[in-house]
This record gives C-alpha cells, structure tokens and sequence, in this order.
C-alpha cells in the first residue's frame, strides 16, 4: 500500500529541514571553533541535543554528567546550547560576579503567553522595564509603610477566619480549603481593594468580575504548571507551530481567563478614580499601579500589558505562600494516620528513604 502523497511531501520536507539544520550547525560549529574555546561536554545528537541526556530529575542527571565533564559543561538543548556549573565557585561566578550577563530568563512560551510577552518582573529580560518593576515593587508596593497600610485587612481576615472555624467546630475541617480562601482573600483585598471571587457553588455571580473560588484555583494551578512544564517547542523553534504537546493552546487559553478577569478589576479601579476626581486617594495595589502608569517621568513607558504584568507579578508573589500552605497541609497530614506505636524517627526514616518523595520529611 502507498504512502499518501501528502505524507510522503511531510516526511520529506522534515528530512530537509533536520539535514539542513544539521550541516548548518555543524559547519558554523568548525567555522568557529578555532576562535572560541567552549566548556567540554557530551556530543549533541542531530535536532535533540543532549535532551537524551536528562532524565526525570534533571539535577540528578547533570550532577552524574559533571562527574565525567567538570564543574562547568556545556549541554545543548535542542538547538540552543546550555552551560551548566556545579559547584560553589563557579555557581559564584555565575550568579555574582557575572550576575548581569546571565540576568534574564530564556524567551520560552510561557513567558510569552501567561506573562503578557514578558511584561511580569519573572519573565522580564534584564533591563529598564525590569529595573523599573523592581523599584516600583520595593518602593512603592511592598516598602515597609505600604505593608503597614493593609495590617487591618490581615487582623480582618484572620479574625474571619478564627470565627469560621469555630462555626465549623465538631465538624470535619479540611484545612487546605481554609487556607485557600484565607490566602486568596488576603491577596484579593490588599491587591484588588475586595474579594473578587464568589465562593457560590450555583456558578458565577451576577459580576462578571467574580469568578467561583474552585475556578481561580484551577486557573492558578494551571498557571504554576505552565510556568514549569518542558514544551518542546521552546527548544526545536521549527517545530514550535505544530505545538506538539498542546502546552501552548492550554496557555493562550489560561491566558484569555486572567486577561478578562485582569481587564475587568482595571476598568472597575479606573471608574471609581473617576467618579472620585480629585478626591481620590489610591487604597490598594491596583490603584498605585495605575497611578505609575500615568506618571509621565517614568524612565520606562506602561503600556496595558505592562500594567497588566505588574498585577500579575503581585498576585504570583502571594500566591506562592498559598502554595506553600497548601503542601505544608499536603505533607503534615499524614501524621494523623501514624499509628500511635510507630515512632515520629521510623516515620522521618520511612518518609526519607521513600523513593516517590524527593524532600525528606521533618
């Protein structure tokens, strides 16, 4: 049976491409090797690289490499080379003493589509709308005066939260889900100016710019993954259109989520600014930032995406102690299955030596 014309064309037109980008790389390789001297490191296969190389926990796989290459190696990831350092000087090195060379992040596709084209401080490459984030984030969000300002809403919330608890006592408690709300309703009023989540269970409220407490817990783990995941596209660029993993589409559609929600909170703050006139006084994060947005001295333009990345940045600051509340519950609640004879150091030693858990317990 013949192959269909259109699959025969395909595998050609692949074949072109891995042969010509392998003779590209290969003799711009040889052109420039007298002229630059490269760490030492495995032989890249064609299209792949090393990516062979690595294994489920990466860190484990180039620490076996660097036993046979050194302490500084060079790697190639796809098409793009990757050097890798493994002790403390040369970590030093890196991060310090050449701390602004290797500054910025790669351009991968998730800063480009979860971070509005690299406009969150994270994704930021290295220069003047990353300099003016970072000023803008120690002096004017979270400086020391700015943090004082919202301790009421913090007494608030954990008074809410004591009082809820105790409506619930003699009942089961799920303190996940507690700490959940109590963390998203801390980071929604100190960032937002309220809560902009309903916790109905009957859908969305009649607010557009509500969404359920599930919902912006899965678009927030949604987003953590994303930010992580290895897209392969990000590495082989020519393949990048056919998105073989279906990562981009989930993050163009994550993306469209917090723009409509984002877009909603900024046009809510600019009416009330607006119906206040001169009158107003900035009273949460979002209003500072809009503030800046408008001040003509700034060393750097904001654009909508920009703004829309500095509220980004602020809610992935607090929402990273929401997912560090959340694991400590994750971790600490097999505790209350431990047999009462059964030691807490047989249990640090089971949990330590367990091969599924990577963190060792206690």
């Amino acid at each position: 049976m013949e192959a269909p014309s259109w699959a025969v064309l395909a595998l050609t037109w692949l074949a072109s491409i891995a042969l010509f980008h392998y003779l590209t790389t290969t003799l711009g390789h040889r052109l420039r090797r007298h002229k630059l001297k490269y760490p030492p490191g495995p032989r890249p296969w064609p299209i792949i690289g090393n990516l062979n190389l690595v294994g489920s926990v990466p860190h484990l796989s180039f620490h076996n490499l660097s036993q046979k290459y050194g302490e500084i190696m060079q790697l190639k990831f796809g098409s793009f080379p990757v050097v890798v350092v493994s002790s403390p000087e040369m970590a030093k090195e890196v991060l310090k003493t050449q701390g602004e060379t290797f500054a910025s992040r790669p351009a991968l596709a998730a800063g480009k589509y979860t971070a509005y084209n690299y406009s969150d401080m994270t994704w930021a490459p290295y220069g003047p709308h990353w300099r003016l984030a970072r000023r803008l984030y120690l002096n004017e969000l979270f400086s020391p005066k700015r943090m004082d300002s919202y301790e009421y809403i913090r007494v608030e919330e954990r008074r809410a939260l004591m009082l809820r608890l105790s409506a619930l006592s003699g009942k089961e408690i799920v303190m996940r889900e507690e700490l959940t709300r109590f963390t998203l309703t801390n980071v929604s009023r100190m960032a937002l100016g309220e809560n902009y989540f309903s916790e109905s269970e009957s859908g969305r409220s009649s607010s557009s710019s509500r969404v359920k407490l599930e919902e912006l817990k899965e678009m927030v783990d949604e987003w953590f993954l994303l930010g992580g995941v290895f897209n392969i596209g990000d590495w082989i660029p020519w393949l990048a259109f056919l998105d073989l993993q279906g990562y981009v589409k989930r993050m163009k559609a994550l993306y469209k989520k917090f723009d409509r929600f984002h877009n909603h909170v900024i046009a809510d703050h600019k009416a009330k600014r607006e119906a206040e006139k001169d009158n107003f006084v900035a009273k949460d994060m979002v209003d500072v930032v809009l503030q800046l947005a408008d001040d003509p001295n700034l060393e750097v333009g904001l654009n909508s995406d920009g703004v829309k990345g500095l509220l980004q940045f602020l809610g992935r600051r607090h929402l990273i102690e929401l997912r560090r509340a959340s694991y400590n519950s994750e971790l600490y609640a097999p505790l209350d299955n431990i047999p009462s004879s059964t030691s807490i150091e047989r249990a640090r030693i089971e949990e330590t030596v367990n091969a599924d858990h990577l963190i060792p317990f206690g």
